[in-house]
């Protein structure tokens, strides 16, 4: 989820908004504290160490809740509705391509197994929500294909993902339009 926050720090900056002045935005740090975690998470995934991969979904879920700060904190309700609406359409695609292939989601890895972060044997092992995917899975398009390395992802995480990126452009812009009225 590092990616959107970068995402959309690089969208706002190309927009003409300062960056910096969220470094001191104190709505974003429960969020930070998530993304410190999640890194943690991921870095232990790459050497190997796959205890933390069944607290995954829970964690994902208390990530996205820290976005309820900085929505509140800064009345970004529309933002929020749009988040949470791409939310709920990410998660039943999830849910929609894994009830068709055996309540798992199929992953089709490429560049994660060049960079050490997808291991096979530990994803049919350790994992009880993915499987490997292969010429029987349904619905290709919509199992976890978008390989970024560290991470592989389906439309519905993309979708999901988008929460923390509209919310983060969100209090960027809000923080800026603050800094110009003072």
């Amino acid at each position: 989820m590092g990616m959107s926050i970068l995402l959309a720090a690089l969208y706002a900056k190309i927009k003409g908004y300062r960056i910096r002045p969220i470094l001191k935005e104190y709505s974003l740090y429960p969020l930070a504290i998530a993304e410190i975690a999640y890194i943690i998470l991921q870095v232990n995934v790459f050497i190997g160490n796959y205890s933390y991969i069944r607290y995954a979904s829970i964690f994902k879920t208390l990530y996205l809740y820290t976005l309820i700060v900085p929505i509140l904190v800064h009345k970004l309700y529309k933002p929020g509705l749009y988040g949470s609406l791409l939310t709920l359409i990410g998660s039943m695609l999830n849910n929609f391509v894994m009830s068709q292939n055996g309540g798992k989601m199929p992953v089709f890895a490429s560049l994660s197994k060049k960079t050490g972060y997808f291991n096979e044997i530990a994803i049919n092992t350790v994992d009880k929500i993915h499987i490997v995917g292969n010429e029987a899975t349904k619905y290709k398009f919509l199992t976890d294909f978008i390989d970024v390395g560290y991470s592989v992802l389906s439309i519905g995480d993309v979708l999901i993902h988008s929460f923390v990126f509209i919310i983060v452009y969100s209090v960027i812009k809000v923080v800026n339009k603050a800094k110009i009225i003072l």
